[in-house]
């Protein structure tokens, strides 16, 4: 039986904090209504106050993973996160091909400002760039990519932007989440760039906010019927996640975003909203 549900893949790092990479991934694919499957490329040991260390899957067991999977399983599209190595990244790109929707978040650094990245990897990274149906980077990496200043104003975003296609990006998602007032991104593809106006949410609770965006974006492609769609449905998703963050209480440092805030009460005054038993019965 063909199932309308779509089937998105993570290739991330783990957080056993729960609030970014496949862990988050997984969150937000489900609660927007796609079937998550996770290939871990990372080990770390983080909480929401930091990054302790990463210790990477060794490339031949990343690769038993997605050839394992993918034997047996067509994803609909497909985020790409934490690679934190040359060797990672020049594997997974191997991948892309066959891979369709793929979403590319170049992480380097976490929330926290801890580097996920080893040095040697920034040059392979850029490779995948040019690979990736669509990149998000944040002002930071869009700067490392391009080996410039990161952007200050909506305008130097745009240019920026522009200047990831002209290298070779296919479709550009440049977020704008660093920039001081409001909380504007840019998409940018070949048929010109579009400014994404947003409202900044005032809450510490920011952890895995670009993990979130991105494979948001990957759940959301196969529903929506073009990218652009997709990233606006994204960004309000997002937006509401950060929105209701102070209510999860996690942590002790940058918490993480809410990703069942439309399904959870929004007052957790209970373990959740009880569910109807499907004999029929009505719940306990």
């Amino acid at each position: 039986m063909t199932s309308t549900i779509p089937r998105v893949l993570t290739v991330a790092g783990s957080d056993p904090s729960g609030g970014a990479g496949v862990q988050a991934d997984l969150k937000t694919m489900g609660a927007l209504g796609a079937y998550g499957m996770s290939v871990v490329t990372a080990l770390t040991a983080q909480s929401t106050r930091g990054v302790t260390g990463v210790h990477a899957v060794p490339v031949d067991f990343v690769r038993l993973q997605l050839d394992t999977l993918l034997a047996d399983i067509a994803p609909d599209a497909t985020k790409i996160g934490m690679l934190a190595t040359a060797e990672l990244a020049d594997a997974v790109g191997e991948y892309l091909p066959g891979l369709p929707g793929t979403v590319l978040d170049p992480v380097m650094v976490a929330t926290s400002g801890d580097r996920l990245l080893d040095a040697d990897a920034l040059a392979a990274l850029r490779r995948l760039c040019m690979r990736a149906d669509l990149i998000t980077p944040n002002l930071p990496e869009a700067a490392a990519l391009l080996g410039c200043e990161p952007a200050t104003s909506p305008d130097e975003m745009r240019r920026q932007a522009e200047a990831l296609l002209a290298r070779g990006a296919r479709r550009v998602l440049l977020k704008g989440g660093h920039l001081a007032g409001g909380a504007a991104d840019v998409y940018a593809d070949t048929d010109g760039t579009v400014l994404l106006p947003g409202r900044r949410v005032r809450t510490r609770n920011t952890h895995g906010t670009g993990c979130t965006l991105s494979s948001a974006v990957a759940a959301l492609r196969p529903q929506r019927d073009s990218w652009i769609a997709a990233v606006r449905d994204a960004k309000a998703y997002l937006t509401g996640a950060l929105a209701h963050a102070d209510v999860l209480g996690v942590g002790h440092g940058h918490g993480p975003v809410h990703h069942y805030y439309a399904l959870w009460p929004t007052q957790p005054e209970g373990v959740g909203r009880k569910l109807k038993d499907p004999t029929g019965e009505p719940p306990a």
